[in-house]
């Protein structure tokens, strides 16, 4: 399984940006889907998930702000990200799920939000 996060970058707050994980090289690309980050000196944290059949769910910090979609058909995943925090500041990873838990990664791209 090959992830391919991009739409990363700099913006400050109040603004968007949408990131997207393509996803190519398995029958894994059409299970559960979900979106991490990091930010510096913290652990890793789930964001969003999104199911084969595009339900969803998301981690408290981000409801309201931020929405996870997915094109099937493209095996790619979005992370729609509106009203970006400074705290938002982090590098996102995208994984499949299996049994809802990670189980291949995307290479990371990294957002910073400016106040």
């Amino acid at each position: 399984v090959q992830l391919q996060a991009s739409g990363g970058g700099l913006v400050q707050a109040g603004r968007s940006l949408r990131l997207s994980c393509a996803c190519s090289g398995s029958i894994f690309c059409i299970n559960a889907r979900a979106w991490y980050r990091q930010a510096p000196g913290k652990q890793r944290e789930l964001v969003a998930t999104i199911t084969r059949g595009r339900n969803t769910n998301y981690a408290d910090s981000v409801k309201g702000r931020f929405t996870i979609s997915r094109d099937n058909a493209k095996h790619t995943v979005y992370l729609q990200m509106n009203s970006l925090k400074p705290e938002d500041t982090a590098v996102y990873y995208c994984a499949t799920l299996q049994d809802n838990d990670p189980d291949y990664w995307g290479q990371g791209t990294l957002v910073t939000v400016s106040s």
